[in-house]
């Protein structure tokens, strides 16, 4: 496996590997969250809002993205955003083929993150993730590579079209 800086060559296979890697997760999402939520972010579908919003992310910030290459083909990428008023850098979206996972792919691109963002001096790294059953293998992912969980509440309440 290589990681590589990103290029809009590989645009399409990157998008394409997002939604195969997410497809298992929604359906568990959508479960968990209230009906008004879920249809709240994804009226188009999760495939269509996705797809609009990664994609806006490898055009818009292409120096944030690596990507891993197995046989010089996509196997998964991070973006890795920086926040040096909080010392902080992110990881921002991470996605691994189907194919790919549990190979490691996923644990060398977090750690390639870290490095990324330890060689522009910042003190922390950052990942955000679901709670519901379907991000379970990030969860595992994040844990095992040292990240210690913030906990977090967020609520939604429906103030329009349902009951109050």
């Amino acid at each position: 496996m290589e990681i590589v800086p990103y290029s809009a060559e590989y645009r399409g296979p990157l998008l394409a590997l997002s939604l195969r890697a997410w497809e298992p997760v929604f359906p568990l999402v959508k479960s968990a969250v209230p009906a008004f939520v879920y249809e709240s972010f994804y009226p188009d579908g999760w495939r269509s809002r996705q797809s609009n919003d990664l994609g806006a992310i490898l055009d818009g910030e292409p120096e944030n993205i690596d990507v891993a290459l197995i046989d010089k083909s996509p196997a998964g990428w991070v973006c890795t955003r920086l926040h040096p008023e909080d010392s902080m850098g992110e990881v921002y979206v991470l996605a691994v083929d189907p194919v790919y996972q549990g190979r490691g792919v996923g644990s060398a691109l977090v750690q390639h993150s870290v490095e990324r963002a330890r060689a522009k001096g910042m003190r922390m790294v950052m990942v955000e993730t679901g709670d519901d059953p379907g991000h379970s293998p990030a969860r595992h992912l994040y844990e095992g590579s040292g990240f210690k969980r913030w906990p977090v509440a967020r609520y939604f309440k429906e103030i329009s079209g349902g009951t109050q």
